[in-house]
């Protein structure tokens, strides 16, 4: 699921989430859930669920030859069924046909990734969340701290250090709040059957899916969403949407620590941002990891979007391709909200330097122009804008 050159774009937490083995047990646990709900509705024999329920477990399968396999089949949930089936009927024969019984390999996997994506989220959030809580102290912090704001990249007027934390801060509140509502609509079970009918299910499907639903907790669509993946897609864009206000404040701080600038500077830590050939470099590896998840997700997100057009009830690659991409989406996303989780906390503040950037942009102006772009008063404004923007910002969400 990784490469040498990405791995420490992500985070070890977020490799492990998308791993084999990870990605198998939730296949399993789909198994499990559609046996024992298609049990309680009397479609399949208690015993054969019970026989089924407890070989679901991912230490009795052979994941990689399993993962090898799935070249061949064209689909990992084929050689896992195939598996399954050969597992449970060691203990009972009799159980092994009513193994996915009804389903589709679409199922397993659509509902197997949202459980996945599910705690991948989950880790994304808690460092955007520190990540913000970082940013509103360095707002309140630094509120009456002046800076030169800066605009096309030239110097341009006075503003404070802490309004630009708050602007920093302001669309990763709302990406949060974005997230927890595309994730409450896309994070469902996927239950269509072959075709979308759940043909062999007697008329019990939608109770299959509700009860399913309510074991793995996750949403209960109305309907299976084989090729109507609008709401999967659209979780998709608004994690690249998060991403890309990661890399815009990774993107000013970079600029803000070169040398001739010199105003803020990442965290000194052993073995961090170190040249193998000049001592006196510190690099700004928090924002590089950023900037580089930046650089990626929007293509990610673009393939995710392209594969919308899917064939009638099934889709011929396009299908396939989407589930290619997201966990390098998801994976983007963590790398970047860790790196400025770790950075922001510890980041380096030279508000002396701060002060004589902006002096040496002042006393080179008119007075005329001086007073009207860098008053004191103009400071004071931005100041009370900062204190101002961390007041709305750090109030709970709505629900």
């Amino acid at each position: 699921m990784s490469s040498i050159f990405e791995s420490f774009l992500s985070s070890p937490e977020m490799l492990e989430t998308f791993s084999e083995c990870r990605f198998l047990a939730a296949m399993l646990r789909f198994s499990a859930s559609l046996a024992r709900a298609q049990a309680r509705l009397g479609l399949i024999p208690a015993t054969a669920a019970q026989s089924i329920i407890d070989t679901c477990k991912v230490e009795l399968f052979d994941v990689a030859k399993i993962v090898r396999d799935s070249g061949r089949a064209g689909s990992i949930s084929v050689p896992l069924a195939k598996s399954l089936k050969e597992t449970v009927g060691l203990f009972n024969k009799d159980a092994a046909v009513f193994v996915h019984h009804g389903s589709a390999s679409q199922d397993v996997i659509d509902t197997a990734l949202a459980l996945v994506t599910r705690d991948a989220l989950g880790l994304i959030e808690a460092d955007v969340q520190k990540t913000i809580a970082a940013l509103l102290t360095l707002a309140t912090r630094h509120a009456a701290d002046p800076m030169l704001a800066r605009t096309l990249m030239q110097p341009a007027s006075v503003t404070s250090f802490g309004l630009k934390c708050a602007g920093w801060a302001a669309p990763l509140v709302r990406s949060l709040q974005r997230l927890q509502v595309a994730s409450g609509h896309a994070l469902s079970v996927q239950l269509g059957g072959v075709v979308g009918t759940l043909a062999e299910m007697k008329g019990l499907g939608p109770q299959v899916r509700v009860l399913m639903a309510a074991d793995l907790n996750l949403k209960a669509p109305l309907f299976c969403w084989h090729t109507q993946r609008d709401e999967w897609v659209a979780l998709g864009c608004e994690l690249g949407l998060l991403v890309g206000s990661l890399g815009k404040m990774a993107r000013d701080i970079s600029l803000m620590g070169q040398y001739e600038v010199g105003e803020v500077a990442e965290p000194l830590e052993a073995g961090r941002g170190g040249s193998s050939a000049m001592g006196h470099k510190q690099n700004p590896v928090g924002c590089m990891v950023a900037l580089a998840a930046s650089t990626r997700a929007p293509q990610r997100v673009a393939a995710l979007l392209a594969t919308l057009p899917q064939e009638h009830e099934r889709a011929l690659g396009n299908w396939q391709a989407e589930l290619a991409e997201w966990p390098g989406l998801l994976m983007s996303a963590h790398g970047s909200a860790r790196a400025m989780a770790r950075t922001l906390p510890s980041l380096r503040v030279d508000t002396r330097r701060m002060r004589d950037n902006l002096e040496a942009v002042r006393s080179a102006l008119p007075a005329e122009a001086a007073e009207a772009w860098f008053s004191p008063a103009l400071a004071q404004q931005a100041a009370k804008l900062a204190m101002d923007q961390v007041a709305v910002l750090s109030q709970p969400a709505g629900p």
